[in-house]
């Protein structure tokens, strides 16, 4: 049997992420989970300071990082992930559905350089897989919807479920970026909620839903299957669906989507220099109407 995994939680206000040091107390072995670099998109400039703070306290706690690992590319900041391994030697994860998101966005953003197999990263895991991290099993749970990449990381009773479900009073992810699909997300959220109702479910994102003060992360697979707004027990898909296809058809496009998807599909690592030895970041124009005359 696996143990119990000590889990901290690292909030990054800026874009509403919580990353996970997760840690096997028998040996010290730890992952992180959804690493945040942080990303300035006025100035272009980035800094390490988020992912840091989490090998700071990994090494204070005397922990071995083994593993940086992805739920899935993110819209809404960019990975750590490449700077962790940098420091520590870890692989990075992520599933291996990510081909499909690579084969998607790699001639939207011209990434003539990037191959869809998914090489950039150290591992591709696929549904059912488990790995060891020091004493505990991780089991993985393909998760799609948001993306057709999702994957859940489930380990003894905690499962880190990404973007696929929020808070009970936040809801459910969106499923219109490129490859999503709100009948596969329902079908993710099903399989989740059909967890024992114990299971501890961990968020990776949190916005304070209206009437609540302060910001949250973790939930049991009873209090979603009781109160979550979108997908509580007894919603149909077909009524999820039209909610979240009506939902989705309102929301704004992430701040960081642009950067977040170039880097995130090359595991966190930036396009290659061009001749002069800057990194660039590709932002495809989309000129409407009669905007088109003179441009």
């Amino acid at each position: 049997m696996s143990g119990s995994p000590i889990i901290r939680g690292f909030f990054d206000e800026p874009t509403n992420t919580i990353s996970y040091l997760v840690a096997d107390p028998a040996t010290g072995a730890a992952a992180i989970i959804d690493p945040v670099l942080d990303y300035d998109q006025a100035s272009g400039a980035v800094d390490t300071r988020s992912v840091d703070a989490m090998l700071l306290a990994a090494e204070t706690a005397g922990y071995r990082i083994e593993w940086a690992l992805e739920t899935h590319a993110h819209a809404d900041h960019l990975s750590g992930a490449p700077y962790i391994k940098a420091k520590t030697g870890a692989r990075i994860g992520i599933g291996e559905h990510i081909t499909s998101v690579q084969r998607i966005f790699r001639p939207i953003f011209n990434a003539t350089d990037l191959e869809t197999d998914g090489r950039d990263f150290d591992h591709l895991f696929a549904e059912g897989e488990h790995f060891q991290l020091g004493a505990l099993d991780f089991e993985i749970l393909h998760t799609p919807g948001h993306t057709p990449a999702d994957i859940s990381y489930k380990v003894a009773n905690a499962v880190f479920v990404g973007d696929t479900l929020f808070m009970p009073d936040y809801g459910t992810a969106r499923a219109d970026f490129p490859g999503g699909d709100a009948h596969q997300l329902y079908r993710s959220i099903r399989r989740l909620i059909e967890l024992p109702p114990q299971t501890r479910l961990f968020m990776c994102h949190d916005y304070k839903a209206p009437g609540r003060d302060t910001y949250a992360w973790e939930t049991s697979v009873a209090e979603q299957r009781a109160k979550n707004v979108h997908a509580h027990e007894g919603v149909s898909e077909e009524d999820f669906v039209a909610m979240r296809h009506a939902r989705d058809a309102t929301l704004a496009a992430p701040r960081l989507l642009l950067p977040s998807i170039q880097v995130n599909i090359r595991a966190g690592k930036f396009p290659p220099a061009h001749a002069n030895g800057v990194r660039y970041l590709m932002i495809p124009v989309k000129v409407k109407g009669e905007a088109n005359i003179g441009i």
